[in-house]
Order: C-alpha cells, then structure tokens, then sequence
C-alpha cells in the first residue's frame, strides 16, 4: 500500500480490500489511483480471496458481513495502526500518514481478509462494561453471551452467594458477575491452560484478583463444592457442522466451538454433572445454540430440574435455558 494516502483514501481501499475477500465474485480490483491517491507511485491492485459463506446455525458465531461491518472494521484497523482513536480519522481525513503506517495497516488487512478475528488483531474485545484481552487460546466473546451475564444476575442470590463458570475462556462471565456483584465468590474453571492465563491476566488488569481460577474439565477441578448458581457458555456446535471451516472460526480454539455429532455433548455432560454440585433450589444456566433450547430443556427436566425457562437473544434466537435445582 503506498504511502501518502490520506486516511480516507486509506479508509476506502481497506474497505473494499475486506469486502472483495468475501465477496469476490464481480469484484473488481480498486487501486490506489481508484481511492484518490496522492502517489505518484504505480496503482496497487488489491487480490481477492474467497471464503464459503456458513450455512447453519454456528454463522451466529460470525461477524455478519455488510458494508458497516467492512468500514468498522477499516476503521478499527487503521486507528490501531495510527494508534489514533476512530474519532480522530472522522475529524482529519484528508492527513497522510506516515509510509510505515500505511504498510503495517496494510499487513492488519491482510490478516483479516484472511479470517482473522478482529478481536485478536486488536488484542481485546469489549464484553459487558469490561475491555477483556483476547488472543488464539479462547473463544472471542460474543454480544449474545452478554444475556447468560444478566440472567445470572437475575437469578443469583442479593447477597454473598458462592457462583462457578465453567469453560471460562477470557473470563468474560466471571469477570463480569464478579464486578456487578463484589459480595460473590466466583470460581471460573477450564481445561485449557492457556485460556486460564489469559483470564487471569484480564482479572488482574481489571482488580478483581478475588475470583478463583481452576484448570480442568467442567467440574473436574470442583469435587465436594456446590455453589448457588453455575453458568456455563459450552461448545455447542456439532463436530461436523460446516460453518467451522469458515475462516474466522478456523482462527478460533476448536475445542470451545464443537462438541459432539450434535452439538449436545458438553451440555449433556455438564446438566447431568450438576446436582452434585448444586445447592438445594441452585441455577443452572446454560447458553446454546439457536436450535438446540427444547433438546437442552428436555435434559434438564430429565435430570430433575424445575422451573426450566428459555430465554432469546436480542436477534431473537432461541440462546439461553435455565433450570433450578429442586
């Protein structure tokens, strides 16, 4: 990418960079010249890649792919590259960054035209009220999840409460239920070690050195602990489901995406595992795929739970289901 582009030139081959990576079909190459380049430099044309688009229900998973996301996305970049905040490339489009800005935005695009989620490029994603530290070890946190945080804050007891997040990952939902609610002991467990580390470092960055982290597999590390509420954002895609070979997935850790031939085995194993670590009258919540809330609240019941409940996300899918331990 040349130099002496100024930031909305530089806004707009980024865009059409991300878009002919998707859309490549009709796509013609846009070039320097094209985005009204101030070079006397040679055109850049700008290659294509091309991804499937996901088919099922696991494209929840993706970011959806639309002109605003290709311009937020640009714009993420290029103030990550500039480290200049979006406000600042609205307010002086016509400044012409340096060449070595330019080139180190044009290797950020290239990382997501190749699927890369945005989330690792910039190193964090925002979730709840926190900006959480992410890279390839956990699964990017996404809105939908931001529901499981509020229907355990709904369902927890008002005062001290001891709560468990199993599969923690970034630590998203422990964090943020340890910051709305300071009188709850919060324990977040994980098989991955790596994800741990990566919570950890988020609850210390965030001051909330108080929730306890444990490695191992759902309850494996809990033996003899009950809790009053367990929450738990499990693999729920079905293992050969084919919007995993979608380049942004592909970036993400298998293991928290898929888990069995129909998505249900780490909830069946994690509904069936927890009476034995439930107080008398606990929550169990549970977040699942959009097409999967009657089979989970069928495991539920079958377990002997009451007063199971699901609720929808925002886009209105079928996301979280809920059972108390009676």
């Amino acid at each position: 990418m040349a130099g002496n582009l100024t930031i909305s030139a530089l806004l707009t081959l980024g865009v059409h960079r991300l878009r002919a990576a998707r859309e490549p079909i009709g796509s013609a190459p846009l070039t320097s010249r094209d985005a009204g380049s101030t070079s006397s430099g040679a055109a850049t044309p700008l290659p294509t890649l091309s991804t499937a688009a996901p088919p099922s229900d696991a494209a929840n998973l993706t970011p959806n792919r639309d002109t605003g996301t290709y311009n937020l996305d640009a714009e993420l970049l290029l103030a990550h590259a500039l480290s200049k905040s979006r406000t600042h490339l609205k307010t002086h489009p016509e400044h012409s960054p340096s060449a070595e800005q330019a080139s180190h935005y044009a290797e950020l695009l290239e990382r997501r035209a190749a699927g890369e989620p945005i989330a690792y490029i910039l190193g964090y994603r925002d979730f709840w009220t926190l900006t959480l530290a992410v890279n390839r070890s956990v699964l990017v946190p996404r809105p939908e999840t931001e529901l499981l945080v509020e229907r355990a804050l709904a369902l927890g007891p008002d005062g001290p409460a001891r709560i468990a997040d199993l599969g923690t990952g970034s630590g998203a939902i422990a964090l943020a239920l340890a910051t709305e609610r300071p009188e709850w002991a919060v324990t977040a467990t994980d098989v991955s070690e790596d994800a741990l580390r990566t919570a950890q470092a988020n609850a210390v960055a965030l001051n909330l050195g108080r929730v306890e982290f444990l490695a191992g597999r759902w309850f494996a590390p809990l033996t003899g602990r009950r809790f009053d509420l367990i929450a738990s954002n499990p693999p729920y895609v079905s293992e050969g489901d084919a919007a995993l070979l979608d380049a942004t997935l592909q970036h993400e850790p298998q293991i928290a995406l898929a888990s069995g031939p129909d998505g249900l085995s780490s909830l069946r194993e994690i509904v069936h595992a927890a009476p034995d670590h439930l107080e008398r009258h606990g929550w169990l919540i549970l977040e699942h795929g959009s097409d999967q809330a009657a089979s989970v609240a069928r495991e539920l019941v079958g377990r002997g739970f009451g007063h199971v409940r699901s609720h929808p996300d925002l886009a209105g899918h079928w996301r979280i289901t809920e059972g108390r331990w009676d």
